[in-house]
């Protein structure tokens, strides 16, 4: 299959399957910067049991999703951006590992991973990006609910010839 729409092709919800790093990036951009710290509070309904802690009915629960995808119990160097841990070494590495289906995951977890991984590789395909003068990218998370970076993003992009050239022949 062709790679870029150089050769006619956009990237369609189809060829997801051949680009596995850029569903590595999306699962990997998902674990570090998550959309809310602490995930809204829920009220137990009956006594249960969970991870061995006796729960009584009515008290409020609040779980930490921040700790959780930094835990290093569960991920080899936490507070690293490395989409690579999500490859799949056993298949070879060209294969994205699948997160288990739980009661756990929010529901359309796998929708979301499929339109952000469709809309980076668009950008990818469309467009060169540069960060200008900064150099690298300051990753530090501010304060608040939703935890913005201290320093905000500021990226150019240009688009490449080819999509130029596509576009206006489509006028």
């Amino acid at each position: 299959m062709p790679t870029s729409a150089r050769h006619g092709y956009w990237r369609r919800q189809t060829c997801m399957a051949s680009l596995p790093y850029i569903q590595c990036v999306v699962k990997e951009t998902f674990r570090l910067r998550t959309v809310g710290p602490v995930i809204p509070a829920h009220e137990a309904m009956e006594v249960s049991t969970v991870a061995g802690f006796c729960v009584s009915r009515g008290t409020m629960i609040l779980v930490n999703a921040w700790a959780i995808h930094r835990d290093i119990d569960v991920w080899d160097a936490s507070e690293e951006f490395s989409p690579e841990r999500f490859l799949d070494d056993d298949a070879g590495g060209g294969t994205v590992t699948t997160i288990t289906v739980s009661p756990m995951l929010p529901f359309g977890l796998g929708l979301a991973v499929r339109i952000v991984g469709m809309t980076v590789a668009a950008l990818v395909q469309c467009f060169e990006w540069d960060v200008g003068d900064v150099g690298a990218v300051d990753m530090a998370e501010g304060g608040g609910l939703t935890m913005p970076m201290v320093t905000p993003l500021a990226a150019v992009c240009r688009p490449r010839e080819f999509v130029k050239s596509v576009a206006s022949a489509s006028i």
